[in-house]
């Protein structure tokens, strides 16, 4: 592990009293690189996060941005911004005309990051388009601001011109590059939802609209227990997730499944919240289809049902509690005993 952490945090690194602290002495008192990426819902390499040393809350994800941005560090410490700060300036519709960033005021907003280059993000954008003119037509105040990614302002045009909100103009790369820091943008389709205030409803805009063609729980607002499903089977790589089999034939069995673990993911949720923290886990019900199947292959899982995991993609790691009967007691017990590190991982 010492190895590991050499390679990502380099030799030494420097304690807040200014004592150099090897890494290897790190490893040796049980740092698990493992946890650093899960707690940091770490995606890709190479990513700089900076912390808060004295309360341990990131201050700001996409710190490669940062030293791009800011290398003389004006701008130190770099925390987080309120929404209407970051945006404000003009703004441009498809037509040509510009508008000022103020007009968003009052309208739930979805800050959608994409590029024409990007095959996801244009089959997105064609269910976003339908969604949004749903959204529009039932009377919601609602606006996308398209935050492009593009590798050329022809490219950006010619992405746009399908789009019938508005967008930061694609020459204020500043603009754009403080999007991307202020919610941590780690990869393309991403679409941030945001009340009427610019505070974040959800950072899984892209698997709300596509798991509610309909729109008919906008403004998506998270559920503390999800069916995992084709479209939001990608969250389980964003860090370790509870997933529930279960037997899909019996009628009523998947919602059973969800009112079982819906006191305990709400319990997690609300007191991770508390501590303005991301819960360490997301809460799943899975049935059976093509995709649970493939779940269970690739996972190396017994077909019993109900069977009751946490499963860490990124760790390759899986804890499983194979019993005839789920209970919430069992659950809640599963749980707290992966929160405590009380459990032993089997190799995905």
């Amino acid at each position: 592990m010492a190895g590991a952490l050499t390679d990502v945090l380099g030799e030494v690194l420097v304690a807040a009293d200014g004592e150099e602290v090897a890494v290897s002495a790190l490893a040796a008192r049980g740092v698990s690189l493992l946890k650093l990426w899960n707690k940091y819902r770490v995606s890709n390499i190479p990513s700089l996060i900076f912390i808060d040393a004295s309360t341990g809350k990131v201050v700001c994800r996409n710190g490669l941005l940062v030293i791009r941005d800011d290398p003389e560090g004006l701008e130190f410490p770099w925390g987080p911004k309120p929404f209407s700060e970051v945006v404000a300036g003009p703004l441009l519709r498809n037509n040509g005309q510009t508008l000022d960033s103020s007009a968003l005021e009052g309208s739930h907003i979805g800050v959608y990051f994409s590029a024409h280059w990007c095959p996801p993000c244009r089959s997105l954008t064609r269910v976003l388009v339908e969604s949004y003119r749903k959204i529009k037509e039932a009377g919601q105040k609602f606006e996308i601001l398209f935050v492009s990614a593009d590798r050329s302002e022809d490219s950006f045009k010619q992405y746009f011109s399908e789009m019938p909100w508005v967008a930061v103009p694609y020459a204020d790369e500043a603009r754009r590059s403080r999007l991307n820091r202020l919610y941590g943008i780690q990869g393309i389709p991403t679409l941030i939802v945001l009340d009427s205030k610019g505070d974040v409803i959800t950072r899984q805009g892209r698997v709300e609209v596509l798991n509610d063609i309909e729109c008919r729980e906008f403004p998506w607002h998270p559920k503390p227990v999800l069916e995992l499903t084709d479209s939001n089977a990608v969250q389980l790589n964003e860090g370790p997730c509870l997933v529930l089999f279960v037997d899909s034939e019996d009628d009523g069995e998947s919602e059973a499944a969800k009112q079982l673990i819906q006191p305990i993911a709400e319990k997690i949720i609300a007191k991770y919240k508390a501590k303005e923290e991301e819960a360490p886990l997301l809460f799943f019900v899975a049935g059976e289809d093509d995709m649970t199947d493939s779940l269970r292959d690739y996972t190396n899982l017994p077909e019993a049902a109900p069977l009751l995991t946490i499963l860490d993609m990124s760790a390759r790691a899986k804890y499983v509690m194979d019993v005839e009967e789920i209970t919430p007691e069992i659950v809640e017990a599963f749980v707290s005993d992966f929160l405590a590190d009380k459990l032993k991982p089997e190799p995905i």
